[in-house]
């Protein structure tokens, strides 16, 4: 079947044509007619089986037919993507389809000027794609004006799930126009998705060329079982082996990321990384020097895992096994694209194995063992994940005993048998605080106290003046008080500091920029 047959506009045919694009993929096959009747489509196909052309040419050929240009700040197709990874690479396509005719398209993603994006917002908008954070930001600055959008697509829905975007999703919907076309598309479907579909869908036709969890028959599987230690080591030799074929390799974390592209660096491995710490642009510039030939390794994290169409890519390797396993499926999606061959070699260490299960139960198969063995099935191994510290307060780790400081504070009771730092060395570990026993409060009164009755307080009798023996009579002066002579030490008068404790009294305390005295001669 051919693109005319789909009932697409010649005018579309032709520019496809110029493209190579002449035979339609299955899933294009089967969405694209029922998205030209106006129907919502729910989509279900692998990567790089052309979902962006199943959803984004129907929308094109109704724009086509529409002859006057569009209001300021109106839209009247909207394409949310999760990523602006993904958010770039459909506007690339879609822009490449409308090469020639009168269809604006606009790309509204997050990292780049708002300011800009508000200008070109304000003359009107055929196409949009957007990240749905930057759009809330729009809406909230009333740039642009959606009460006239007539198509909605979803792409990637089950990550827009996971992301939380279904809170913005909750905002955006309402305000395009009720009588609109809704389309979903995703490479995996998990059981919440149906919910969506039931909330912003009528009457979806659901279209699927793949079973859930189904990768590309193209791309040949393998796992490593290689100790956490070793993955780098591991990895270097294992790109020597390709140095000139291109490859992506997927961490879990931002910094890890980092540091492993570091690493390859020093390795002589030319290569860059995208993550969420990088701005758009770095992150558009390591994209393009992949796709180019400047680099021949990307490190990224799973914000690269949708959307990167780069058919040169011929290598995926999961450094880390992702904490999302449908994620999976989208990393090694990045290689076998347009039919092409590709491979997807995975690294687990022991306490990955967890991922591993929750991998292969997604693939409903077991990823085939390139070297060693399974880390369930080798003797002595833990293969449980690390308990992490909790910090409090200060950055220290969490004590385990949530009663510190009672110990001591039951020992300094008066009656306490415990011992402390000043005690005759027993232990106080041996002796249990009795905390439910009623404290003998001796001299002071209490509703627990069984003691006897409280006295009066006695006044301390004031020693005779003639009884002191620290001074002696001939110091004394006519009030009976002991003389102030000097004595041969002097006293420190009006509470001042004598000084710095260990000072040496030959020094001045001199201290900031105070200058020391003259010696008076």
């Amino acid at each position: 079947m051919t693109f005319e047959e789909l009932g697409l506009m010649p005018r579309l045919v032709e520019q496809l044509a110029e493209q190579g694009i002449v035979d339609p993929t299955p899933i294009q096959v089967q969405a694209i007619p029922h998205a030209l009747k106006g129907e919502d489509v729910m989509g279900l196909a692998q990567t790089g089986t052309g979902k962006t052309a199943a959803f984004g040419l129907p929308i094109m050929n109704h724009l086509l037919k529409v002859g006057s240009k569009p209001a300021p700040k109106s839209v009247r197709g909207l394409i949310l993507a999760p990523t602006r990874e993904l958010a770039g690479q459909i506007k690339d396509t879609l822009l490449s389809y409308s090469q020639g005719t009168h269809i604006k398209l606009n790309l509204v993603v997050g990292g780049l000027a708002i300011k800009a994006q508000i200008n070109r917002l304000a003359r009107g908008t055929d196409l949009l794609i957007a990240t749905p954070g930057r759009l809330i930001d729009l809406i909230d600055r009333q740039a642009v004006d959606l009460s006239l959008t007539q198509f909605l697509v979803l792409d990637e829905a089950d990550q827009m799930l996971d992301l939380g975007f279904i809170h913005a999703l909750r905002r955006i919907a309402p305000l395009l126009a009720s009588d609109r076309q809704t389309m979903l598309f995703s490479a995996t479907m998990p059981k919440h998705m149906n919910e969506l579909a039931d909330t912003y869908l009528k009457n979806p036709q659901r279209v699927a060329v793949s079973r859930p969890g189904e990768v590309a028959d193209k791309i040949t599987q393998e796992v490593h079982f290689v100790a956490g230690t070793a993955k780098t080591d591991f990895l270097i030799e294992k790109l020597g082996e390709h140095r000139d074929d291109a490859a992506i390799v997927f961490a879990r974390t931002k910094h890890g990321s980092e540091r492993l592209m570091k690493a390859l660096l020093k390795s002589g491995f030319a290569t860059d990384s995208v993550h969420g710490n990088k701005s758009q642009g770095q992150r558009q510039r390591a994209i393009d020097a992949l796709r180019n030939g400047k680099i021949k390794v990307l490190v990224a994290t799973d914000v690269a895992a949708r959307g990167l169409d780069i058919p040169d890519v011929r290598f995926v390797y999961n450094y880390d096994l992702p904490n999302v396993p449908e994620n999976y499926i989208h990393r090694i999606g990045r290689t076998a694209r347009a039919g092409r061959d590709g491979r997807a070699i995975a690294f687990v260490a022991p306490d990955e194995m967890g991922e591993l299960k929750d991998v292969e139960k997604v693939l409903k198969a077991e990823i085939p063992i390139a070297s060693g063995r399974r880390w369930d099935l080798v003797p002595g191994v833990d293969t449980r994940k690390p308990k992490r510290q909790q910090p409090t307060g200060r950055g220290g780790p969490r004590r385990d005993n949530d009663n510190r400081g009672k110990k001591n504070f039951q020992n300094s009771r008066p009656g306490s048998k415990g011992g402390n730092k000043f005690s005759d060395g027993k232990s106080s570990s041996a002796v249990k605080p009795a905390y439910d026993a009623k404290p003998a409060l001796e001299g002071r009164w209490h509703p627990n106290n069984d003691a006897p009755a409280m006295q009066s307080p006695q006044s301390k009798p004031r020693k005779p003046q003639s009884a002191s023996p620290d001074v002696p009579q001939g110091d004394r002066n006519h009030h009976g008080r002991p003389s102030t002579k000097f004595s041969g030490k002097p006293k420190n008068r009006g509470g001042k500091p004598s000084g710095r404790p260990g000072q040496s009294k030959s020094k001045p305390n001199v201290g900031g920029n105070s200058k020391p005295r003259r010696p008076q001669i």
